[in-house]
């Protein structure tokens, strides 16, 4: 199961206009459709279990209170993915990103994140099924996971939206709040730096 935010999943329209004008059972629907999804990239980003889950509730609570400020002049997942994005980087400015010892085949579910929906039992399901790792065997999969982590912030979250999320350039320049030749740039030096990491594997 691909657990990309897809261009193509935006939410209906009608529920969103009665989440925005303060139906919760609206605003519910809205965050199981989007919760494995934001668990899922806060996670390759933040590359912590508890960071990736309380950047999870943080994006909803953002969510939540910033609603009625969407004016459609994007998709609704350019600006969710924007929100993630912001709070990963606020967390990272707090505390040294540290090198994580988890690869990206142990996701699994944040536990009960919505204390006041006690009956939700929705599991964060495995990321898997990316462009890059249908070709990928483990041992280059972990040697990728290791090499992104040495990536600098700035340029895994460019890599990672668009080589592992498949985003766009124009749509990762909207929410990196950069420009496309920007982005352009940062995604060639990470393939690059990417590359060198993984030069004696390729060769062997």
């Amino acid at each position: 199961m691909n657990h990309r935010i897809s261009t193509t999943n935006e939410p209906d329209p009608l529920l969103l206009r009665s989440a925005k004008n303060g139906d919760h059972k609206a605003f519910s629907k809205i965050v199981k459709q989007y919760e494995s999804l934001i668990y899922s990239f806060a996670f390759k980003v933040c590359r912590n279990k508890d960071k990736a889950s309380e950047t999870l509730q943080d994006t909803f609570v953002n969510v939540y209170r910033k609603l009625d400020q969407f004016d459609h002049r994007s998709k609704f997942t350019t600006w969710l993915y924007s929100i993630v994005t912001n709070n990963c980087l606020m967390k990272n400015r707090r505390t040294k990103l540290e090198g994580a010892s988890l690869s990206f085949d142990e996701i699994e579910s944040p536990g009960d994140l919505h204390r006041t929906h006690a009956h939700h039992e929705h599991s964060i399901h495995e990321w898997k099924s990316t462009p890059i790792d249908k070709v990928m065997n483990k041992e280059l999969r972990d040697l990728l996971d290791e090499a992104i982590r040495k990536l600098p912030y700035e340029y895994r979250l460019v890599f990672i939206l668009r080589d592992i999320e498949g985003q766009s350039a124009e749509e990762t320049a909207k929410i990196l709040k950069l420009t496309v030749p920007a982005v352009k740039s940062r995604l060639r030096r990470a393939r690059i730096f990417l590359r060198e990491q993984l030069n004696e594997y390729m060769e062997a």
